[in-house]
């Protein structure tokens, strides 16, 4: 029996695979045994660890992939610095708190909530991001078909669930309920990152209900981490600084 017939029950891929190459680099560095097996072990779990790294951030259903390290933080405040800082760390996920990241578009939003997402996925915690239309829109779909308990189920397996763009596009009255269920049975479970155009006395106008909108508020905000991101879109920042090296703009944004 081969090498490839013994560990493939005991699925060590990575063992199976470069079992050749393991032997020839511990013969030529005169490799003890014992070394040779932690060795090869420890290659077998950094390598399923990656997999599995792989695996959450496949299945986060991220848009795109943003990370914290690309983050401009001369953006904001210096309140704001040390909150985005201090999340980095995610100890916000041990103690299952929320994260409402509040500001005008192009403000780094998404960058954030994405950016905190795969730094949870990194840290071996399963994610999942969506954005407020289409989680109504999937939810529509899990009624029609009387698999809304499954698709809630699912939905509470997370331990971090990234909501984007609340307050972007307004609902019929059964899209707000549905929305409103779901985040309040979500809370008692485990982390939410709510990224909202709107502050908290506007979110009625998503909810349309005041009482039902103030309960929700009270319990999101109670244990969580509110940063105003507001300010100057540095996504326009950028497009500027793009067309001026193109020729396109002058130095005090006219058209070249």
């Amino acid at each position: 029996m081969g090498i490839k017939e013994l560990t493939q029950p005991l699925q060590l891929a990575y063992i199976g695979r470069n079992f050749d190459l393991l032997v020839d680099e511990a013969t030529h560095a005169k490799m003890p045994y014992a070394e040779f097996m932690m060795g090869a072990l420890a290659k077998e779990l950094e390598q399923r660890r990656g997999n599995r790294v792989q695996r959450r951030i496949k299945e986060g259903r991220f848009p795109y992939k943003k990370y914290l390290v690309d983050l401009d933080l001369e953006e904001y405040g210096i309140d704001v610095r040390g909150e985005i800082e201090e999340l980095a760390r995610l100890d916000f996920i041990a103690d299952k708190e929320n994260v409402v990241l509040v500001a005008n578009s192009g403000r780094g939003k998404t960058h954030l909530a994405i950016g905190l997402g795969i730094a949870a996925c990194l840290a071996d915690k399963r994610v999942l991001f969506t954005n407020v239309p289409n989680l109504v829109i999937e939810l529509k779909e899990a009624m029609s078909r009387n698999a809304v308990t499954a698709f809630k189920n699912k939905f509470l397996k997370y331990e971090v669930v990234i909501i984007d763009e609340l307050g972007y596009v307004s609902f019929d009255t059964e899209g707000c309920d549905i929305l409103f269920n779901l985040i309040s049975n979500r809370l008692s479970v485990g982390t939410m990152i709510v990224t909202t155009n709107l502050a908290f006395e506007e979110w009625e106008t998503v909810f349309k209900d005041p009482h039902l909108t103030g309960a929700l508020v009270d319990r999101i905000s109670r244990c969580a981490h509110v940063l105003d991101m507001s300010g100057k879109s540095y996504r326009f920042k950028e497009t500027k600084s793009w067309l001026m090296k193109k020729g396109k703009l002058n130095s005090d944004g006219q058209a070249g």
